[in-house]
């Protein structure tokens, strides 16, 4: 008899879930994330389900935005719209990644200028959401909540 081959999900998912839940992220199950998305239920396949879900969990994302950025006054929809503009090449990670440090920008109508938006406070790291779930089609396999 010979020992289950390795698989990505077993040898690198599963390790980082139960790594992140022990220094204090929440993990959220697949089908709550999912639902946070957006992800289509009535979807035949993975695919269809995702085909237009958000990246991000939409609400808590706003939210978090809101209470770093008091002067963002812009509705969910074009947040998400700035968010979602990076391209899925090297390109993109990087604006995105400038998205991260605080470097891109939105514009106060109040104030009549732009400033930095923050989606990561860095200053005061507990007042950041740190959450966790799993990868989107892993063939139906759900990881357990280490104990």
């Amino acid at each position: 008899m010979t020992a289950p081959k390795p698989t990505e999900h077993k040898s690198v998912q599963a390790r980082i879930l139960k790594y992140a839940q022990e220094i204090g992220w929440t993990f959220v199950p697949q089908s709550e994330a999912e639902e946070r998305r957006g992800f289509d239920p009535s979807g035949a396949s993975p695919r269809d389900k995702a085909r237009y879900a958000s990246r991000f969990f939409i609400d808590t994302l706003f939210e978090k935005v809101k209470d770093f950025n008091p002067k963002f006054k812009d509705i969910k929809e074009e947040l998400l719209r700035k968010l979602n503009l990076p391209l899925p090449t090297i390109a993109g990670n990087r604006d995105f990644l400038r998205h991260l440090q605080g470097e891109k920008t939105f514009f106060s109508k109040e104030d009549n200028r732009e400033f930095n938006l923050i989606l990561i406070n860095y200053d005061e790291p507990d007042k950041n959401l740190y959450e966790v779930t799993e990868e989107y089609g892993n063939s139906g396999k759900r990881v357990p909540e280490p104990g």
